[in-house]
């Protein structure tokens, strides 16, 4: 398994809702702060997308598609000054997963799925994303996303035996691949893990040592699997992902602690061998120092 693949699995990405909104102008949809992510995709018409994390208004066409992490506060309209209405007050009153909402004018249908999953265990991915991601529509990965939401609303439609399982599972799926798609694209920049496994020089390096964070890796045994002399070695790593080999390999392990604590009943100890620590107050110096208390102190303040 990948590194981004076993991101993936460890996030349990769980209640997952389908909901379609005609909207007629005049027309607008607030979505308030949650503890979930978004998909949202534009499937006819156009509208505004406001929110506090983006300069200014920006104008969606039909297929415009834009995941939006968790937190995050934003608004769809028709046009600047039209009535907004809640959208949770307006999917409990969704029949079937299908809402309206506005007048009688231009219709702009809106096709949207919510996500919870473990912040803990997301918090790699989510770090390297804006608030609000938008996709490209012509890209690839953007048409196989319209294929899933396609999918998904023929399942809806249809009402068959089963819809409702096989639409959250369909739905897994779209949130994984708006995730890979977004993947994709941070993995382009300069800096970043994802840019540094998309790197041929640094893949090899970095998914041995994704695999087995217990390891005690050193610079010199990271650059000999990667083909390459220390030095060189130490200096792509740091361009690629703005940490020292050693300084990203302490900050995977500490994640990987984060999600032993919260999903095992592991002891420190435990958790501490498991990440490549001999003792668990040696995990417990290392902890503290990043996160000011101990793995102890903060399994009981992020308890669910």
């Amino acid at each position: 398994m990948d590194p981004v693949d076993d991101l993936l699995a460890t996030m349990k990405i769980e209640d997952a809702r389908y909901v379609r909104v005609d909207a007629r102008s005049p027309w607008g949809i607030s979505f308030p702060p949650r503890h979930l992510a978004r998909l949202v995709l534009i499937s006819r018409g156009t509208c505004l997308l406001v929110a506090d994390t983006l300069a200014g208004p920006q104008r969606l066409e039909a297929n415009d598609c834009f995941l939006v992490r968790a937190g995050v506060r934003f608004t769809l309209q028709d046009e600047a000054g039209s009535e907004i209405v809640d959208c949770d007050g307006l999917v409990s009153q969704a029949p079937g997963g299908s809402a309206r909402v506005g007048g009688d004018g231009e219709l702009t249908q809106i096709v949207s799925t919510r996500f919870a999953f473990d912040a803990v265990a997301a918090e790699p991915l989510f770090a390297l994303l804006p608030p609000v991601f938008r996709l490209n529509p012509d890209d690839a990965s953007s048409q196989l996303l319209r294929t899933t939401f396609d999918l998904i609303a023929r399942e809806s439609a249809a009402g068959g035996l089963g819809g409702g399982f096989i639409m959250s599972r369909l739905s897994d799926v779209l949130f994984v691949q708006a995730l890979r798609t977004c993947c994709a694209d941070v993995g382009g920049g300069t800096v970043g893990w994802i840019a540094a496994l998309r790197d041929p020089r640094l893949a090899v390096a970095m998914e041995k040592l994704h695999a087995d964070l217990a390891h005690p890796w050193t610079v010199d045994e990271l650059a000999r699997t990667a083909g390459m002399s220390r030095s060189a070695f130490a200096a792509l790593f740091k361009e690629r992902t703005g940490d020292t080999p050693l300084g990203y390999l302490t900050a995977w392990r500490m994640y990987r602690v984060k999600v032993l604590l919260r999903e095992t009943p592991l002891s420190v100890q435990e958790v501490a061998v498991r990440v490549g620590y001999d003792t668990g107050s040696a995990l417990s110096r290392v902890f503290s120092g990043r996160e000011g208390v101990t793995p102890g102190a903060w399994r009981k303040l992020t308890a669910r």
